[in-house]
């Protein structure tokens, strides 16, 4: 008796850890699908909201005002193994390629031991493909000599892309 009674406990308490489980598991995947939901809170929340949509229309606004006038100072890598490295441009030119040797080496198996080369120039920046298997791009369109660059151009190395930025 006191047998069946323990074992009829047991079979319960199982049954209720199941449950347990199978609830936990649909409310992570509720919270994956439905993703966390952000309220506004604090006080001030606000006005920082304003002021940020305020910076992003000024930043806009004198992006399309100046674009021509603001010469780039970093290069800043957007797709690829080291996407996120930013890399201040300076007065020396800047050799790309898969070699250590190179100022900015690449994890890219379709880059190029010496691949590309951005130098400055008086009136900015020029980018020149070292004679590299797969080539160099800019905005898609194949280098086949050396050619200016402006903010906002985006330059793919391989699998590797880069965007010079202000």
């Amino acid at each position: 008796m006191t047998s069946d009674l323990a074992f009829t406990l047991f079979r319960f308490g199982f049954l209720i850890l199941l449950w347990l489980l199978v609830l936990a598991a649909v409310a992570t995947l509720r919270r994956d699908v439905f993703g966390t939901v952000v309220t506004p809170r604090g006080k001030g929340r606000k006005e920082a909201d304003e002021r940020r949509r305020a910076n992003r229309r000024a930043r806009r606004a004198a992006r399309v005002k100046g674009a021509a006038a603001a010469a780039p100072n970093t290069l800043l890598i957007t797709g690829g193994p080291l996407v996120g490295t930013a890399l201040p441009l300076g007065a020396s030119p800047i050799v790309i390629g898969r070699s250590p040797a190179c100022t900015l080496v690449l994890e890219d198996e379709y880059a190029s031991s010496r691949h590309a080369a951005l130098s400055p120039g008086s009136d900015g920046w020029w980018i020149e493909d070292l004679s590299s298997r797969n080539g160099t791009f800019v905005d898609d369109e194949r280098l086949t000599e050396p050619r200016p660059l402006k903010a906002g151009d985006i330059i793919r190395i391989g699998q590797t892309t880069l965007e010079l930025v202000k």
